[in-house]
């Protein structure tokens, strides 16, 4: 792979920590031998999921094919994971299928996510296998240079592994790419979702040691906690991903980014808003984001992330740029009445639109049928917009400490060992504390359910890309037993096939890989 293209591309997009620009343009027979290009490389890592391609918003873009904002990598997972379920629903058809639930293999979004997290993967696997102690001898890297590039390795690795965790929640059975296979053309095999779940836990144990301590590494890094973040998740859905219950592994990972210094932000509103990085950094006393997706409306540009969250739930009759800081809206993205009826009175956490909208939605490509969510805004906590009004300062949360809370709960709920439901409850309770302000909120011990969690993850966690999952652990995704607005496509909502449960593999793939099985169904 060459990767003078990572050189044109500066940087500045990711973060002010990691702007290093190269000396010069080489490919990778040399670039590698100058360990000034590393922390660029590493960058366009971080890079990869904010933004498209070399020129930010538009232009040369990574992935050839698509609309380029539409294939960023939060807007594609977003994608998948949110308009397949009552969390939302878009008025553009183009996404009618996901939410419609008839997506097929052809489906434009089921590729774009699926081609993002394999682009992702390659440029992984180029950077790990340039960087092994061999190849840092090879090419005369220093002692003390090879223990920073041990650590970026590391990040590395990591970061392969949560594109493959999504790989294995969204699709299952998908190609399997490593830094040990070779470069170029090639048809690789496939792997079965129980071996790659095995992949991922492996992964992730054997970087834990080699990645930065919590709350240590540069913003937005990632570090250990990030890594125990995703193994918490792995575990929370190991019944989903391979039939084997893992409730006692999730309460260890969860309890360890619990006990290692993050707290909870003063306000929920001011985790989505255009300085929430302050709630992200290390340097931070309220450190509640602990792996953000980072974006600036001056150097990270980009039609996905927080651009779309943020315009796409803006409409004509809404005040765009006093209230959101952006320059108008889209009119795309709202929720389902269902979702709506989870906010009782006085929880902070339901932050929505309704003037001029219908609660109901009888016509799904009506923006004024559904109440927008609408606690992404590119507004600075003390007021003010960002420093962009088309392109928003706000990061995007892919963990946070309150979900870490709400596995550790749930897996107590599940039968898992080593937590206890005196503890699960507080944690719930902290979050909702937050919420109302006050303990009005608060529940009893009698009412800490699993179905209390499923509502609760919705109201702490809706529209940051875990609902599809959240119901499929829970039964609830294909199931007629539980139907929102437009569910399958009718207004009233209807039970799905099994099969959905997953998404199938591209047929684009397919074609091209004659080692590769469609996933059952499709």
């Amino acid at each position: 792979m060459v990767l003078a293209g990572v050189l044109a591309f500066a940087i500045t997009s990711c973060t002010d920590d990691l702007d290093l620009t190269p000396k010069y343009e080489v490919t990778s027979a040399t670039l590698y031998q100058d360990f000034a290009n590393y922390k660029p490389v590493l960058a366009k890592l971080y890079g990869g999921y904010a933004v498209t391609g070399l020129k930010g918003a538009d232009g040369a873009p990574d992935l050839a094919g698509f609309d380029e904002g539409k294939s960023n990598y939060v807007r594609a997972l977003w994608t998948l994971q949110e308009l397949s379920t009552d969390e939302a629903v878009i008025a553009w058809s183009d996404v009618f299928p996901v939410h419609n639930m008839n997506w097929n293999s052809g489906t434009e979004a089921v590729r774009m996510m699926y081609d993002r997290i394999f682009y992702q993967i390659a440029l992984c696997n180029e950077f790990i296998r340039n960087t092994t102690d061999a190849k840092l001898n090879e090419n005369g890297i220093s002692e003390a240079n090879q223990v920073e590039a041990r650590k970026y390795r590391a990040e590395a690795r990591f970061m392969r592994a949560m594109s493959y965790w999504h790989a294995l929640d969204m699709y299952g059975n998908v190609p399997f790419v490593t830094e040990a296979d070779p470069v170029g053309f090639f048809t690789p095999p496939q792997m079965s979702r129980t071996e790659l779940f095995n992949f991922v836990e492996a992964e992730l144990k054997a970087v834990e040691a080699e990645l930065v301590a919590p709350r240590q590494n540069e913003y937005p890094r990632a570090d250990k906690a990030a890594a125990w973040m995703v193994l918490a998740k792995l575990y929370q859905n190991a019944e989903v991903y391979t039939g084997q219950a893992r409730y006692t592994d999730a309460i260890t990972y969860a309890k360890r980014v619990i006990d290692a210094g993050y707290t909870l932000a003063p306000t929920y509103q001011s985790l989505f808003q255009a300085d929430n990085d302050k709630l992200a950094r290390p340097t931070s006393a309220q450190q509640e984001i602990i792996l953000p997706i980072a974006f600036d409306g001056i150097n990270t540009r980009s039609w996905g992330g927080t651009t779309f969250l943020i315009h796409a739930q803006l409409g004509a009759n809404m005040n765009a740029q006093t209230d959101y800081g952006v320059s108008g809206g889209w009119g795309g993205i709202r929720t389902t009445p269902q979702v709506i009826d989870l906010f009782p009175s006085g929880d902070s956490r339901g932050i929505y639109h309704t003037t001029g909208h219908t609660k109901e939605i009888e016509a799904i490509n009506d923006f004024t049928n559904g109440y927008p969510l609408t606690k992404f805004k590119n507004i600075k906590s003390g007021g003010g917009a960002g420093s962009h009004l088309e392109f928003p300062d706000t990061d995007f949360p892919l963990f946070r400490l309150a979900d870490a809370y709400l596995i550790y709960a749930e897996a107590v709920l599940r039968g898992g060992a080593g937590g206890d439901r005196a503890t699960a409850l507080g944690y719930i309770n902290a979050l909702r504390q937050r919420a109302y302000g006050n303990t009005s909120g608060n529940i009893t011990d009698e009412q800490l359910t699993l179905d209390f969690i499923l509502d609760e993850r919705a109201r702490e966690l809706h529209w940051e890309g875990h609902r599809r999952t959240d119901l499929i652990r829970f039964g609830k995704f294909t199931s007629g037993s539980y139907l929102w607005a437009w569910k399958g496509g009718v207004e009233a909502g209807r039970g799905v096939a099994e099969y959905r449960r997953l998404y199938p593999i591209p047929a684009s793939d397919l074609a091209a890989n004659p080692n590769l099985k469609q996933n059952t169904g499709y």
